[in-house]
């Protein structure tokens, strides 16, 4: 039986399904308990009981409409020889990148050193309520590549490649394009219902680059998705690419778009074959209940008569209180009504 989401996705019902992302994270004190256990963000994430558990915190508190296994997009890196960290008050901080292991590491060890989160999937999949979704997902190549290359987040635009050359560009994002594509059918194979595609840096992408950086290589892993796995629908988030979104739907073809708190909803082609997700910010889940409600009704207005998924234009944030997102959860339920 398809769940919720699966069914506006695939079917376009006109329903919104209600998830949202980082909803296992940092402003839950039950996964603060657990985080002070995990020292080490990248081992917490290959914990299977621990990753299991917190994945399933928030259905157990909300009752959401699905489940976003607790993983991280850099474990891709992270198996194929580029060693990550995490350090508090900084992010992610990545080893020297090793073109040789990057490009040669066969396809059975990066499987091996991801082994974990395909053991945590099936697991919360045993657990899961059948009418709930559980979405996988994998970071898109070009922002991959950004981490790669920057060794952590990128503070600038200026100078984003290091002077790389264009063909070396491009041969790192045909790799990255296959790892993700990888990643992405073992997690399905796992039990993932959905797959996300989380391009977290599009925005720094001149338009002129936008193509050949963006849209084609997550329009060559949905197609690959698609042609393998035809009832697996797939989001993609293309965030901070504004007024390019239109091009981006209609050359990538998904079943789902998600969309950033920037996007302008007038400006959105509403024809487009493809399921909207999220636009509010996650800043409104911080203050006034009221305004609160308003920005959520906002989009629930405006997507109201097209298949929608409620979520936000980014992840929730440390400081939300959770009884704020069980509060937005009731309202988006009973608008539904």
């Amino acid at each position: 039986m398809n769940s919720s989401l699966q069914s506006s996705l695939l079917n376009k019902k006109k329903i919104s399904p209600i998830w949202f992302m980082r909803q296992a994270g940092r402003y839950l004190p039950e996964y603060q308990k657990i985080r002070k256990k995990n020292k080490n963000f990248i081992n917490f994430c290959l914990n299977i009981k621990d990753a299991t558990e917190v994945s399933l915190q928030p259905i157990n508190r909300f009752n959401l409409d699905a489940v976003i296994v607790f993983s991280d997009i850099l474990l891709i890196l992270n198996a194929v020889g580029q060693k990550v960290e995490f350090k508090e008050k900084t992010g992610p901080i990545l080893e020297n990148y090793d073109l040789n292991k990057f490009y040669k590491t066969p396809d059975k060890n990066f499987i091996k050193n991801l082994k974990n989160v395909y053991k945590i999937l099936k697991n919360i999949k045993k657990e899961l309520p059948k009418e709930k979704a559980l979405i996988g997902f994998a970071g898109s190549p070009w922002t991959l590549l950004v981490y790669m290359i920057n060794k952590g987040s990128p503070k600038k635009k200026k100078n984003l490649l290091k002077n790389l050359k264009k063909k070396e560009v491009i041969k790192i994002i045909k790799r990255l394009e296959r790892l993700v594509y990888i990643h992405c059918k073992e997690q399905i194979l796992a039990g993932a219902d959905v797959i996300q595609l989380f391009d977290s840096w599009a925005g720094l992408i001149n338009k002129g680059s936008l193509k050949e950086l963006c849209i084609n290589p997550n329009k060559s892993i949905v197609n690959k998705l698609k042609k393998n796995f035809p009832n697996i629908p797939i989001i993609c988030f293309p965030k901070g690419i504004n007024e390019n979104i239109n091009t981006f739907i209609k050359t990538v073809n998904p079943h789902g778009i998600s969309i950033d708190y920037d996007i302008n909803l007038k400006k959105l082609d509403l024809n487009n074959n493809v399921v909207f997700q999220g636009g509010m910010n996650p800043k409104f889940l911080l203050g006034n209940n009221q305004k609160m409600f308003r920005e959520a009704k906002k989009y629930l207005d405006f997507f109201k008569n097209k298949p929608y998924i409620f979520n936000l234009g980014h992840g929730i944030l440390p400081k939300t209180k959770p009884e704020n997102v069980k509060k937005l959860i009731e309202f988006v339920r009973d608008y539904n009504l």
